[in-house]
């Protein structure tokens, strides 16, 4: 098999400016049906931080963290970048690739899970990219998900545990004290063909057990979601964070400390969905409130991307790799099969 020469750091993408937030949204959406008012109440949301998302910073921050560790570990690929949604796009990342002679990537999408949106799509963003550049275009393997990687799943829990102790310091007491893990809202028919929420409610599960096994004391969690975007009459996965906030309000929670389970990084799902917009229903049901950090920015994250991609170089040389995880499942497969995680707006092939 042909060794790699060079890794991709696949993501989302995000406006840099004011001007960017009206052709970063119309990127996003083109397709998929959203309605116009709520492409209109997206790109408010950006205005309030100057038009800017903060996911690319903290992309640059990871591939620099990420080229440091290689360094540090004498692996010696280049490491590119590439968005589906706003610049640099994956297309031109993967032309300038052939251009400098890439033959064969491997891929770290910014995803920790299975899904369409999260997966799939990425993979068939990778091949219509490879057709519109044709013949030289390099070969791309995509990393495994790591939801259950344990060093994604420690600096969770450890940032969690900060934000409970701290609310419990002001409450007083560590009894009423809940955890909610969010994720972002997926519409129920792509939920049901893909293992997105039983992965999302082991890796909850897994980091709430470890804060329970930290405190010695068993903390209430639930699985909740965020950023829903469909139709009104489309069923997305539920419950909400803002109605969760109400109903454990109303059941005698004295506090909620929210930890994004389904981000790896403080993007504007985070710092609008939960930072802004859950903080301010907590402050009106009168719920004190935290929300835990994310994980890209601990350095035993980075060095799970690198044992990662160490995982398939040793794949590749013949060598037994070692393929890390906690919990039920074991680690994920390395090549996803053709009907995994259809999208179910357009045909499955």
């Amino acid at each position: 098999m042909q060794p790699y020469d060079a890794i991709l750091v696949l993501s989302f993408g995000g406006p840099e400016g004011p001007d960017d937030v009206v052709p970063f949204m119309e990127n996003v959406t083109r397709g998929r049906g959203i309605p116009r008012e709520r492409l209109v109440e997206v790109s408010a949301h950006y205005s309030l931080f100057g038009g800017v998302s903060p996911i690319n910073g903290l992309n640059r921050k990871l591939i620099a963290d990420l080229k440091a560790e290689l360094a540090r570990h004498a692996i010696a690929l280049p490491v590119y970048w590439g968005n589906r949604n706003w610049q640099p796009l994956l297309v031109d990342t993967l032309r300038q690739m052939r251009d400098d002679g890439i033959v064969r990537a491997l891929c770290f999408v910014t995803s920790a899970y299975s899904s369409a949106s999260g997966c799939r799509q990425y993979r068939e963003d990778i091949q219509r990219a490879q057709a519109e550049i044709g013949p030289g275009a390099p070969v791309v393997d995509k990393i495994r998900v790591f939801y259950n990687h344990p060093d994604f799943i420690q600096p969770m829990i450890d940032s969690a545990l900060e934000s409970v102790r701290s609310i419990a310091a002001e409450l007083g007491v560590l009894d009423g004290v809940r955890i909610a893990c969010t994720a972002h809202s997926i519409p129920m028919a792509m939920a049901d063909t893909s293992d997105y929420v039983q992965q999302l409610t082991e890796t909850s599960r897994l980091v709430c057990d470890g804060i329970s096994e930290h405190l010695g004391q068993h903390l209430p969690w639930a699985l909740v979601f965020q950023s829903r975007s469909g139709a009104p009459g489309q069923a997305w996965l539920e419950p909400d964070i803002c109605d969760h906030l109400a109903t454990q309000q109303a059941d005698g929670a004295r506090g909620v400390v929210m930890v994004p389970v389904g981000f790896i990084s403080d993007h504007m799902e985070v710092v609008y969905d939960l930072d802004t917009q859950a903080t301010v229903r907590a402050k009106e049901l009168g719920l004190p409130i935290r929300r835990s950090a994310t994980a890209a920015t601990d350095g035993r994250f980075i060095g799970m991307i690198r044992e990662l991609v160490q995982e398939r170089i040793d794949v590749v040389a013949g060598a037994t790799p070692v393929r890390r995880a906690v919990g039920q499942y074991g680690a994920n497969h390395d090549v996803c099969p053709t009907d995994c995680c259809p999208n179910l707006q357009r045909p499955r092939h």
